[in-house]
């Protein structure tokens, strides 16, 4: 309730609108995008705090480091190892079928080093823990943010991401330079050997 109040008022006062679709009513993999700006995370909290979805995100491990970890974890955190970014997926599928309902915040296209493609995780956690994809948004462009579609995942990446990356077209981040088009370095590879490929080359696979 109190949550629910601090992000209407955010809202309220804010110069940004929330402009979404209605809440996903079962765990949900949300895509955070795009991912330009640390100044994400307080949208994001206050997105699903107005929507009161309960909500977990992924972090590295060394966010969670000292006193900040009992914080972060209380705002919905799950640490990541990047030595061992496959238990993620583990873990995730394991509070799925507990019956723990969540959104689970991952933002595949990052904010840090130079790259030109997402991450694919997202998909493959999606898929592994037969969850259902809501596309979440920062758009500059339009001072909104919010929550687009929501849709299972095909199995066919290339599709799936054909209907991403139309989603996102026009969505600019809240630094439109530092924007990563939607795409996988590999889409002709099967959900669920693409994460690995990710989490085999040292990053997470979020």
């Amino acid at each position: 309730m109190i949550r629910s109040s601090l992000a209407r008022l955010f809202w309220l006062v804010s110069r940004w609108t929330l402009r979404t679709e209605p809440a996903p009513t079962r765990p949900t993999v949300l895509v955070g995008a795009p991912h330009t700006s640390n100044w994400d995370f307080v949208l994001m909290l206050a997105i699903a705090w107005r929507l009161r979805i309960r909500i977990r995100w992924l972090g590295k491990s060394t966010l969670f480091a000292g006193w900040r970890g009992p914080i972060m974890r209380r705002l919905g955190g799950i640490p990541v190892d990047r030595q061992d970014a496959g238990r993620v997926v583990d873990e995730v599928v394991a509070r799925v079928r507990a019956g723990e309902r969540f959104g689970l915040v991952v933002t595949p296209d990052g904010t840090r080093g130079a790259h030109d493609h997402w991450k694919s995780g997202f998909y493959r956690i999606a898929v592994a823990a037969e969850m259902p994809l809501t596309l979440g948004y920062v758009d500059r462009t339009t001072m909104t943010a919010g929550l687009g579609p929501t849709f299972s995942p095909t199995g066919d990446t290339k599709q799936d991401m054909d209907r991403i990356r139309a989603f996102y077209a026009d969505k600019s981040g809240l630094r439109p330079e530092r924007r990563v088009e939607p795409r996988l370095r590999d889409e002709a590879t099967p959900a669920s050997d693409a994460g690995s490929a990710d989490a085999h080359r040292g990053g997470t696979t979020a």
